[in-house]
């Protein structure tokens, strides 16, 4: 019995990261997507001229959105825990 439950939570494990890479891949074709569609809006306002101006703005408005996302992201899951620490 126990060699089955080993092989169950073995079974478990496996499907779950499968589910965690999946779910990344996915993530990733979304921000890829977005990435293309963002830097697509910002050759059509800087245009072909200052692209390398345009890349630099991309890359620092994109960094400072994602500081304050990630930011946002973790203030929620440590309200989340807060809350269940005291059920």
């Amino acid at each position: 019995m126990t060699m089955n439950m080993s092989k169950r939570s073995y079974k478990i494990e496996i499907l779950e990261k499968i589910s965690q890479l999946t779910t990344a891949g996915f993530g990733l074709v979304a921000a890829l997507a977005w990435n293309d569609a963002i830097q697509a809006l910002f050759k059509k306002i800087f245009g072909d001229a200052s692209a390398l101006t345009a890349k630099f703005a991309y890359a620092a408005l994109i960094t400072v959105l994602v500081v304050l996302i990630t930011l946002k992201i973790g203030d929620m899951v440590d309200k989340v825990k807060g809350g269940q620490e005291g059920k």
